[in-house]
């Protein structure tokens, strides 16, 4: 068991719980994680024992959303999807919870500030709702160089699209 501290980006809010499952390796791409906090188009979440949840700061803060499972259906067959807490002031998503799995909350990987460890390997999920651009299924394989830098790199976005052939 790990004990794990969170807290969303603006420090509003702040939480804490246990977890048998601290390690981020499942990236799920549904719509829902892609558009509500998945800026690399997924999200990870770990897992946590909801029993052990304790807001330790900004608790009358909280906001949830409940987002619609297929919004291609008829309104009167649609389903809700779990809930997810947010922070309304920075819009930091911080952990979703389900009504089907009570026991559980299922934290975003990225509000955690206790170090996680890397995983040594990751599982994508709801590839069928990746957007094009972020479907690792269309991304180059791990030997092909993918620069990467400490901070920003020495080129703009534009740069990156002309030297591509991609500025439209």
């Amino acid at each position: 068991m790990k004990h794990l501290k969170g807290s969303c980006h603006c420090g509003e809010i702040e939480f804490e719980f246990d977890s048998e499952t601290p390690v981020p390796f499942m990236r799920c791409f549904c719509s829902i994680c892609r558009k509500t906090s998945g800026g690399g188009g997924y999200t990870a979440n770990i897992m946590g024992l909801t029993d052990s949840l304790v807001i330790t700061k900004g608790a009358d803060k909280l906001k949830s959303y409940r987002a619609v499972k297929d919004k291609t259906k008829p309104h009167s067959e649609q389903t809700l999807c779990q809930d997810r807490f947010f922070c309304p002031t920075c819009a930091s998503y911080l952990w979703a919870h389900s009504d089907e799995w009570k026991q559980w909350i299922y934290p975003y990987a990225s509000a955690i500030d206790t170090p996680l460890k890397a995983p040594p390997s990751t599982t994508s999920l709801m590839l069928n709702s990746a957007a094009e651009w972020a479907d690792p299924r269309r991304q180059p394989k791990r030997n092909v160089l993918n620069e990467t830098f400490e901070e920003y790199p020495d080129y703009s976005l534009e740069m990156w699209h002309k030297k591509h052939g991609e500025l439209v």
